[in-house]
């Protein structure tokens, strides 16, 4: 029998909405199963690595790290399961390079700690080292419990670009935590910034950088700006001020890329 075209049509128009309707009502049509996720194992505690983590220091030794500025051994003070800053050798950093990781820190302010401002336990922790000095982009880490000074420079701000939404710093003497996730710059084959980098942080388990976007490496003095790298050590400051040094304890990285 010969059906007419518009016979036709609406059978098939019907057929699609119908297809539709079923769609729509049928929740495994929105299912995915594949790719599955690889498994990672927690850490047994919420500071401990997991299980595909790349533990640089575990209380033990400095392996991982080397001086920043010739790249000979670092040679900070390890005692007790944790480093201290020694600044007559300098900043030191990772052996090894990375691009976007997350990242888990724990530091310490010498309860006894003397001074004010900036000068009150400064260090810094440099999320790509593009350079042996203090080159780079920083994360300041000094004494921020009831001590005042510019608040982009205060512990958990980007250093001369962004205040951390909240001061959560501890009292000097407790051991404190910087979980941080960055994202690094992306540069075109000019040199130019295809995208710029970005930082969450939580300090002490409380958001204080919110996906923030950076305007460049990190300066004293002057703006920020951009240098092109592909991928860069993690470095640790050794300032020059005179208060005591801050010690540091299980640092571990997941790379993301």
């Amino acid at each position: 029998m010969k059906r007419s075209t518009s016979t036709v049509l609406a059978f098939v128009t019907f057929t699609v909405i119908g297809s539709c309707a079923s769609a729509q009502d049928d929740p495994k049509a929105t299912e995915q199963w594949e790719p599955v996720p690889r498994v990672v194992t927690p850490g047994a505690k919420d500071h401990a690595p997991p299980s595909d983590a790349v533990v640089l220091f575990d209380g033990r030794d400095l392996a991982g790290w080397e001086a920043s500025k010739d790249h000979s051994p670092a040679r900070w003070k390890v005692h007790d399961g944790v480093v201290t800053v020694d600044k007559t050798s300098g900043n030191i950093q990772t052996r090894r390079r990375f691009r976007d990781y997350q990242l888990h820190l724990e530091w310490q302010i010498p309860k006894d700690i003397t001074g004010e401002g900036q000068g009150r336990g400064n260090s810094g922790l440099f999320l790509a080292s593009t350079g042996p000095g203090d080159e780079g982009y920083e994360i300041q880490i000094m004494d921020s419990f009831e001590n005042k000074t510019y608040v982009n420079g205060q512990a958990a701000s980007i250093y001369k670009q962004a205040a951390p939404l909240v001061n959560a710093a501890r009292r000097p003497g407790e051991w404190q935590t910087y979980d941080v996730v960055w994202t690094a710059p992306v540069f075109a084959a000019d040199g130019s910034v295809k995208s710029p980098a970005y930082v969450t942080l939580f300090h002490n388990g409380v958001l204080v950088q919110n996906h923030t976007e950076l305007a460049g490496e990190t300066f004293y003095i002057g703006k920020p700006k951009y240098k092109a790298y592909a991928d860069a050590p993690i470095k640790l400051q050794a300032h020059g001020d005179h208060s005591q040094p801050i010690s540091f304890r299980n640092i571990w990285v997941r790379p993301l890329d």
